[in-house]
């Protein structure tokens, strides 16, 4: 009885990750990117308000939790330069593909290494405010335990130091 007991709870051990490395690398929890990114009336999509897997610069904006609150990226140079800096970094980063690229908006796709989530990172250049607003946010589930904030403040990073 003992035997099948350590059996059983070393295939769960086991199992359940190896299941989910599996269905990552099938794209299975890839998610589908929201029809409603980009930018609106000078807006990228506010969090929603329970979300907890988003952090924004436009969060204040509208209704919020105090995490979704990120501060934009300054500009200290000339606007376009400063966006083409930002997509050399952001193209640059592990599990990057950059899906949109136009002259006041960078969308790009995040994909982790083993489970293969999916994240959507926006920028959104603002030259009269002189800032680089931007998004991120994960396809699935509530929790992003922080790798959201942590991406967009190693773009800052990046982006101060050059």
């Amino acid at each position: 009885m003992r035997k099948k007991v350590v059996i059983m709870v070393a295939a769960v051990v086991v199992g359940l990750p190896l299941a989910g490395v599996l269905a990552g690398q099938m794209n299975l929890l890839a998610g589908k990117p929201p029809a409603d990114l980009g930018v609106r009336n000078g807006m990228l999509k506010p969090p929603g308000a329970d979300a907890q897997n988003v952090v924004s610069s436009q969060a204040a904006m509208h209704p919020h939790r105090p995490d979704h609150v990120i501060a934009p990226l300054r500009i200290s140079s000339d606007a376009a330069t400063a966006f083409a800096k930002l997509e050399r970094i952001v193209r640059g980063m592990e599990g990057a593909s950059v899906v949109v690229s136009e002259p006041h908006y960078l969308r790009a796709a995040f994909r982790s290494k083993w489970l293969r989530f999916v994240d959507d990172v926006e920028f959104f250049l603002d030259p009269h405010e002189g800032v680089i607003h931007m998004r991120s946010a994960s396809r699935l589930g509530r929790r992003d335990f922080g790798v959201n904030r942590a991406r967009l403040e190693a773009v800052r990073t990046a982006f101060d130091a050059t």
